[in-house]
């Protein structure tokens, strides 16, 4: 009997890695994601598997918390062969480099602070180098094209489909035989929803017996996309009146993209006052470049961009700051600066310095523009911290905060019932990759309103696929 096992965003957020394992088959983990906020200490622990024993690795596409543990799956003996569209495999690349970097300078920064107190030991060394993430791409890779079934060994045939979230994302369908039986398992990875202005629309999925599904925002619908961009512009605007400055902490993949695309409408159409827009990331722009590699995947607007324009995101306001020197230099700018900088959740990055600058200064403004995981600064901030506490230094935030939830990358409950209902032979959903509030609460929607048996996975638990 074919079993899954979640060894990652089970009952939270972060860090998805499941292991299906299908009798007298292989062994396929599909993802093997980073955790982070409240959760991140799990990155340390043991996988709960033999990692030799791992015949594939299916990514859903090139988010951390789905990708950012896979260099420490090949330091620790994973030789398998990888499988992610091919824009997947090149944002995954940027990504975890950056990982690497960021996890080399944490660690000697912790090293020198925990030598002053003789207590070296006790500080973790990072996950895994540069080189283990070069050593990730030496692997055996094949990049599947969304609608076209292959083949990953006899009797076991994969279709990747269009998930709508970010670049090259993907919900993967996995078929096998057993006891005669022909079944159908769906792993969601992240779905997105079908009012972004950069992606395509989330692809149904009309057959699948086992699905499952991620649940982020299972508690709730999000506030409609043109309500926010209207809120996002007003921010805006005022604070570019009021000769402020914006400070938008963003995830480099996808919601960069998205707020660009507005800012770029927003000059086309003379709705943005002169300012000066810094793009104050060096992983963010070297994403926006792939995604102009791949333009043919995207929305029909971006495809027009780069039709007349030559690129999708470029224009006359903004400015890309690859160093550190040009980072600094944004300082010097007093007032009608839109600065867009990681990390999404603040848990680091160039967005720290600009709060430290900037919080305290009642002129200015901060959007929140992406879900803040429990435990991260971001989160902290958005349920209404007064201070905060930055590289030592006491911050009285004065800034006033913003939270615009209708541009997520993620598909709310509305959207989450909506595709489930047109899956066609489904006996049972599991639910992953939430908090488990939020899925308590949708797994009461599901059951009531489809009358589908629900089941919230818990870590580590197997499931037996009847």
């Amino acid at each position: 009997m074919a079993t899954v096992t979640s060894y990652g965003a089970a009952e939270v957020v972060t860090g998805s890695c499941h292991l299906l394992a299908i009798e007298h088959g292989p062994r396929i983990l599909i993802d093997c994601g980073m955790f982070q906020g409240a959760e991140e200490d799990s990155n340390y622990k043991a996988f709960g598997f033999d990692v030799s024993d791992i015949n594939y690795l299916l990514i859903t596409h090139a988010h951390l918390d789905h990708v950012g543990r896979i260099p420490k799956l090949v330091k620790e003996g994973f030789r398998g062969v990888i499988y992610a569209t091919e824009a997947t495999q090149d944002l995954a690349e940027i990504i975890l480099l950056d990982s690497a970097k960021i996890m080399k300078e944490d660690f000697e920064t912790n090293f020198r602070k925990a030598q002053r107190r003789g207590k070296e030991k006790e500080v973790k060394a990072p996950l895994y180098n540069e080189e283990d993430v070069e050593a990730t791409f030496k692997l055996s890779w094949h990049y599947p094209q969304y609608d076209e079934t292959f083949e990953l060994q006899e009797g076991i045939k994969v279709t990747y489909r269009d998930a709508g979230h970010i670049l090259g994302a993907s919900f993967i369908e996995i078929g096998y035989t057993e006891n005669t039986l022909e079944r159908t398992i769906v792993f969601s990875g992240d779905i997105g929803n079908d009012n972004n202005m950069v992606m395509t629309n989330l692809e149904k999925c009309t057959h699948a017996n086992y699905l499952y599904v991620e649940s982020t925002y299972g508690d709730r619908n999000h506030r409609d996309i043109e309500a926010s961009i209207v809120e996002f512009k007003r921010v805006i605007i005022d604070t570019m009146h009021n000769w402020g400055n914006v400070l938008i902490p963003s995830f480099a993949v996808e919601r960069t993209q998205e707020i660009l695309c507005i800012l770029k409408e927003m000059h086309d159409r003379k709705e943005l006052p002169h300012c000066k827009i810094f793009l104050d990331s060096p992983m963010a722009t070297r994403a926006t470049q792939v995604y102009n590699n791949y333009s043919d995947l995207l929305s029909q607007q971006c495809q027009d961009y780069k039709k007349r324009d030559g690129t999708i995101f470029d224009f006359e306001y903004l400015a890309y700051t690859p160093d550190v020197e040009s980072s600094r230099a944004i300082n010097d700018v007093d007032s009608r600066a839109i600065i867009i900088a990681g990390s999404g959740m603040c848990t680091g990055g160039r967005i720290i310095h600009h709060f430290k600058n900037r919080l305290w200064n009642p002129k200015n403004a901060v959007i929140f523009v992406g879900y803040q995981s429990v435990g991260t600064l971001g989160r902290h901030i958005v349920d209404g911290a007064r201070w905060v506490k930055i590289f030592n230094e006491d911050i009285l935030i004065k800034a006033s905060i913003h939270t615009i939830n209708g541009f997520s990358a993620h598909a709310d409950q509305n959207a989450l019932i909506k595709w489930i209902s047109q899956i066609n032979d489904l006996y049972n959903v599991y639910l992953i990759h939430g908090e488990r509030d939020k899925q308590v609460i949708l797994r009461s929607v599901i059951e009531n309103v489809l009358d589908k048996k629900t089941h919230i996975v818990e870590p580590e638990e197997v499931i037996y696929l009847g």
